[in-house]
């Protein structure tokens, strides 16, 4: 079991109650978490509000309505507050229904309806005062996680509020990063309400949030004393000349994510094309099998990158199952994914075999195609599906798109934290294949290597700005090796 005694760890509903429940046992009242968790929320809510400023305060029947109604006394000191109440009695306060809520524009709503225990739909009622409050267009904050969002996958019970910002406690939890819940969360602010460090390491968590603190200590940096070989030799496979842009978006990835050397492994009919649009990227020919096997004699060459604009199944089958028996590690994307679905159990069995690791960086299309029977369980969650994957497959999972999920076969499993809306654009997956081998050749650990390219092309998106295409992210590499540089303060 994983625990979440760092604060990249990502709780759900069974972690949340075993922190409360340890908490009171090393002495801290839930009284008291209440004091405090509505003290955070009052903090954060009259920020930038005018004395006498209208706010509504939504207080369910939870901890979440607890919270609410603690912040709610808390501001009537300085603020004009209204509680609408949703399945508390009377005697808990004096309040109106939540049927009352008429969605008249506030300065402020707090949302404190419903937290991480949520698993139901919203009923009629919560249906009804969300959507007047969308029609208001008043700001909201909401306590712990937008109402209506399930905080374990992330998913819209029906109906969920879209808050400003999101005061959460102590730690994150899964749903303020997997979608669409991301999307309504806001700004997040994670605050302290006096849990005791040592309840952490006791308490299980499903997953970490994908950020340098999970990996950078087994990240490998080039060092003053080492040369080009310390840094690995990565080789990407070139398919038609007509598509090879793909993989060499991957290679100068490849290149820029710190590999010390790169090849383009091609048709020898297609190296001249290949030629006029490379500079520090080595061409090498490949026609066939007896080509590769002479290429895998070289120790040297030791991440590969197999599929962006490949093509030919047969021949991606055939040399991923020779690159895997090798025992080199193997980035499989694109065309390498798809080449396996009608056999997923020949690329899996060699993967559980290969002294190397394979990272599988598979779209929502290609995971389907691979893993048919885990996509169409509507049980699973994203993170869910992706550690399912992985335990069957042996491979390490990137499930890509706007919540990027990385899983390993030993549990281990991270959600992603950075990226823009413009990284939706053609050859960007060619990038992070190319970025994740870089790790790869230098010899970091392959589910770190995988979180680290998927924070690094993440990264890289949002040092760019808008307006991305493929083509700029390897250009901003460089920025975020110094951004890590800094981090680990070298």
């Amino acid at each position: 079991m994983l625990l979440s005694g760092s604060p990249t760890a990502l709780l759900d509903d069974r972690g949340v109650k075993r922190a409360d429940a340890l908490a009171a046992q090393a002495g801290v009242s839930i009284e008291t978490l209440v004091a405090d968790a509505g003290a955070r929320v009052a903090e954060v809510a009259a920020t930038g509000l005018q004395d006498g400023a209208r706010i509504a305060v939504w207080a369910g029947p939870g901890m979440n309505g607890a919270d609410a109604r603690k912040a709610a006394e808390l501001l009537s000191e300085r603020f004009a507050v209204i509680v609408y109440a949703y399945g508390v009695t009377a005697s808990e306060g004096a309040h109106l229904p939540l049927q009352s809520f008429s969605g008249e524009p506030c300065d402020l709503v707090i949302d404190g309806l419903f937290g991480t225990g949520l698993r139901r739909p919203l009923d009629a009622v919560c249906c009804e005062a969300v959507r007047r409050l969308a029609e208001s267009g008043s700001p909201v904050l909401s306590i712990d996680i937008p109402s209506g969002i399930d905080a374990r996958t992330g998913a819209v019970l029906g109906a969920a509020v879209k808050a400003r910002r999101t005061v959460t406690f102590q730690r994150r939890r899964l749903g303020h990063l997997l979608m669409p819940g991301r999307l309504h969360v806001g700004e997040l602010i994670v605050a302290e309400i006096g849990i005791p460090d040592r309840v952490w390491v006791e308490v299980p968590t499903p997953a970490d949030a994908n950020e340098p603190m999970l990996w950078l200590d087994r990240l490998r940096h080039p060092s003053s004393a080492g040369h080009k070989y310390d840094r690995g030799h990565a080789v990407v496979f070139a398919g038609p000349l007509e598509k090879s842009g793909a993989a060499r978006l991957a290679a100068a990835a490849a290149l820029r994510g710190g590999a010390g050397l790169v090849t383009l492994l091609g048709q020898r009919d297609a190296l001249a094309g290949l030629s006029a649009q490379v500079t520090a990227i080595m061409l090498r020919g490949c026609d066939g099998e007896g080509d590769l096997a002479t290429l895998l004699e070289d120790t040297r060459f030791n991440a590969f990158v197999l599929g962006p604009g490949f093509g030919d199944a047969g021949r991606a089958r055939a040399f991923a199952t020779m690159v895997l028996q090798a025992g080199r590690h193997l980035v499989l994307d694109a065309d390498g994914i798809s080449a396996f679905a009608e056999e997923p159990d020949r690329l899996f069995t060699h993967s559980k075999a290969s002294e190397a690791d394979i990272v599988l960086t598979p779209h929502a299309g290609e995971f389907k195609r691979l893993f048919p029977e885990i996509a169409a369980d509507p049980s699973l969650s994203k993170l869910d599906a992706a550690q399912a994957a992985s335990l069957v497959s042996g491979a390490v999972i990137v499930s890509k798109g706007a919540d990027t999920v990385i899983a390993a076969p030993d549990g281990r499993a991270a959600i992603n934290a950075t990226g823009t809306p413009w990284l939706a654009t053609a050859g960007t997956g060619d990038v992070l294949a190319g970025i994740v081998a870089a790790q790869l050749a230098q010899g970091t650990p392959t589910f770190e290597s995988a979180c680290a390219g998927v924070w690094m092309h993440g990264r890289a998106a949002e040092l760019f700005g808008p307006g991305l295409i493929s083509e700029d992210l390897p250009q901003m590499l460089p920025r975020v090796h110094a951004e890590l540089g800094a981090l680990r303060g070298g």
